[in-house]
């Protein structure tokens, strides 16, 4: 009975583990595809294979948190208004069960609090900069208290520079120093594991060399 038993418990671990490895691949496949394409019609179809990863491992944060950061992404292609908000509110849908997976917040989920705001500020920027800038400089200041290392933070902090009006205090130049510290902060972190978030990399790299490049044209 005994050697049952304990055949059974190991029998159950090795379920557990291989589900735990199945997922892990499933998920990693499914966004290192989404966020190294460029075609939109190919990420959009990434981003609702996370979508039905979320679905089928409904008790894994990670599962939520990058079907969120995949939708908000999307919702900066979108040029419908309206189809950038649905977009937006199903990302929040997941950062909040994330949240309530994790049963906590973390720098990363107040860092995707901040990318949803900043991105429905970019869907009509002139009535909404006032709510949202002010919901996005709040969870990045969460975030940055509770890890002040983490490079999205400095990343999310050079795209809205970026994309501020010259005039008031924003362009290529204003965001350099942000895309910069986020780029020695992303050579630290170690990309292997996918429940270690470590997004961002990539379109940092893209943003930096466009701030280097000519800083006076198009600001």
């Amino acid at each position: 009975m005994k050697k049952l038993i304990l055949l059974i418990a190991v029998s159950a671990v090795a379920f557990v583990n291989a589900n735990a490895q199945d997922f892990k691949q499933a998920l990693q496949k499914t966004w290192n595809t989404f966020d190294t394409t460029k075609e939109n019609s190919a990420r959009v179809e990434m981003s609702n294979k996370l979508g039905l990863i979320s679905k089928k491992w409904p008790d894994e944060w990670a599962a939520h948190f990058y079907n969120a950061l995949s939708k908000a992404i999307l919702s900066y292609n979108e040029t419908n208004e309206a189809k950038r908000d649905a977009y937006l509110d199903e990302a929040e849908r997941e950062r909040e069960e994330t949240v309530s997976l994790l049963k906590k917040e973390n720098d990363e989920t107040y860092v995707l609090a901040a990318m949803i705001a900043n991105a429905r500020l970019a869907v009509k920027p002139q009535s909404r900069w006032q709510k949202y800038g002010k919901i996005f400089d709040e969870n990045i200041a969460k975030a940055k208290e509770l890890n002040p290392n983490n490079p999205r933070i400095y990343y999310l902090q050079g795209t809205s520079k970026r994309f501020t009006p010259k005039m008031f205090g924003g362009g290529k130049k204003a965001s350099l120093p942000y895309f910069e510290k986020a780029e020695s902060l992303f050579a630290k972190e170690n990309s292997e594991d996918v429940t270690t978030i470590s997004w961002g990399k990539r379109i940092n790299e893209t943003f930096l060399k466009d701030a280097r490049g000519e800083e006076t044209d198009g600001e």
